[in-house]
């Protein structure tokens, strides 16, 4: 199979989810939830419709199981949207979830009792190295916010420690939740397209519990200029328009990994989640103009060098680039 289309479709869309996402954050820093839950509203309309055929189609992994999943799925999307609020800058906050890896092989030893290879703990000391430089320098840049007095600037940076708590949290339960989620496919298949949807129509009632700051944002949103939507010609609200452009790209991406995933190897997936990861933080890096040290890139180095090694990609980059040399003398 061509894995160019799907690889183009999932980079460029999330340049697009980015552009929608960091312009809404730029005028309304706490709207994270009212983004999480068009997302999950929209993807789990769709999967009604088209997986579970409106309710008719039986799961194949018993929904006990997606009700657990959906509680430690809701749990990591809003502690993670909540750690924004507690002065984590957004680029701190991508590079930190990027240590999904650390956590997962620590629980990994932990719960399933695996034993990895020397390499594996080089590229995990790598990533940790490099989240605790970027996370100890933007510490410094925290406690050191000169426009702020001594008892604010403690204060500030008691909330930011908060934060960092928050993301160690879900970074931790993401993993736990990764595990749980290797076990059921082990047991019952894979079956991705309905743990997407299970994933995202399940926790819909948990909204409940953030409706007034859903709907707190859905009246600011309404406040803000009216635009003119091209082509169609239709006014509405600007942040109407970035939030539905977030939603469609944001389906748009997923649809794209999961064909990936089902189309391509694992080098090419890991390559373009690791693609993406870095496309996501440069991007957010020059969009809010955040201050990125030359100790914050060798971090960032570190994160995406560790990532490489733990997955192997050197190893198999080697006969794929040797096959590659070889196609046009064939020819």
């Amino acid at each position: 199979p061509n894995p160019f289309e799907p690889i183009t479709v999932v980079l460029h869309e999330v340049a697009l989810t980015l552009v929608f996402l960091l312009r809404a954050y730029r005028q309304f820093p706490g709207c994270g939830n009212i983004v999480t839950f068009s997302q999950f509203l929209f993807i789990a309309v769709e999967g009604f419709i088209f997986e579970a055929n409106f309710g008719r189609k039986k799961p194949a992994i018993p929904i006990r199981y997606y009700f657990i999943m959906v509680a430690m799925f809701f749990t990591v999307s809003v502690v993670n949207n909540y750690a924004l609020n507690l002065n984590i800058a957004m680029p701190l906050h991508m590079i930190f979830r990027s240590g999904s890896l650390i956590a997962s092989m620590a629980l990994g030893i932990i719960i399933l009792k695996k034993r990895y290879s020397v390499s594996k703990y080089t590229s995990i000391a790598l990533v940790s190295l490099g989240i605790f430089t970027c996370t100890f320098m933007s510490a410094k840049q925290v406690a050191s916010d000169s426009s702020l007095n001594e008892e604010d600037g403690l204060q500030v940076f008691l909330w930011w420690l908060l934060g960092i708590a928050a993301l160690t949290f879900a970074l931790l339960m993401s993993a736990r939740m990764g595990i749980f989620q290797e076990t059921l496919y082990k047991q019952f298949g894979k079956h991705s397209k309905e743990a997407l949807f299970y994933n995202h129509a399940l926790p819909l009632p948990g909204f409940l519990l953030l409706a007034p700051n859903i709907y707190h944002h859905a009246l600011l949103f309404s406040q803000s200029e009216p635009f003119q939507v091209p082509v169609i010609g239709l006014t509405l609200p600007i942040m109407w328009f970035y939030l539905f452009m977030n939603v469609i790209t944001q389906y748009v991406c997923i649809r794209g990994v999961f064909i990936l995933t089902t189309e391509c190897t694992s080098l090419t997936v890991t390559l373009v989640v690791t693609l993406r990861k870095f496309v996501s933080l440069i991007f957010s890096i020059l969009y809010f103009r955040n201050p990125f040290t030359a100790w914050h890139w060798l971090g960032t180095a570190f994160v995406f060098v560790g990532t490489l090694m733990y997955t192997e990609v050197w190893n198999n980059l080697g006969p794929f680039l040797a096959r590659w040399r070889k196609r046009p003398k064939e020819e």
